[in-house]
């Protein structure tokens, strides 16, 4: 059996600026990520670790690692998702994420699940 039948985890993001946590005078833009992840593989897989990257427009990065997401390490079973929610912070009103979720399958294999770049933008600022 090929490992993408086995390992098939697909990550979807939904963003949002968060206006009321944000100062853009001070140049202080918060934003809010929910992710959804969804094992639509064979066997269940858990999540271990995240690594982020984080671009502002003015091409500062912050890389972010660290033990599961928002506390936990989700045990996925095939069919199951978990879904989160988090933010970061940018100096500048457009910035872009990407990154990936290190996950230990049943057979003992670890494998990393990406995360497509996706884009941070206040509202009105991106046509």
């Amino acid at each position: 059996m090929n490992e993408v039948a086995l390992n098939n985890i697909r990550v979807d993001v939904e963003t949002r600026y968060i206006e009321d946590q944000s100062n853009p005078e001070q140049n202080y833009y918060v934003f809010a990520y929910t992710i959804t992840i969804q094992n639509k593989g064979q066997q269940s897989a858990q999540l271990l670790t995240r690594h982020w990257v984080i671009t502002d427009s003015n091409q500062k990065v912050q890389e972010v690692r660290g033990d599961g997401v928002v506390g936990e390490q989700p045990l996925l079973k095939p069919g199951e998702q978990f879904v989160y929610t988090s933010g970061t912070m940018l100096e500048t009103a457009v910035g872009t994420m990407k990154g990936s979720y290190q996950m230990l399958a049943d057979d003992g294999s670890q494998f990393d699940a990406t995360v497509d770049e996706f884009v941070l933008s206040t509202p009105r600022v991106l046509h």
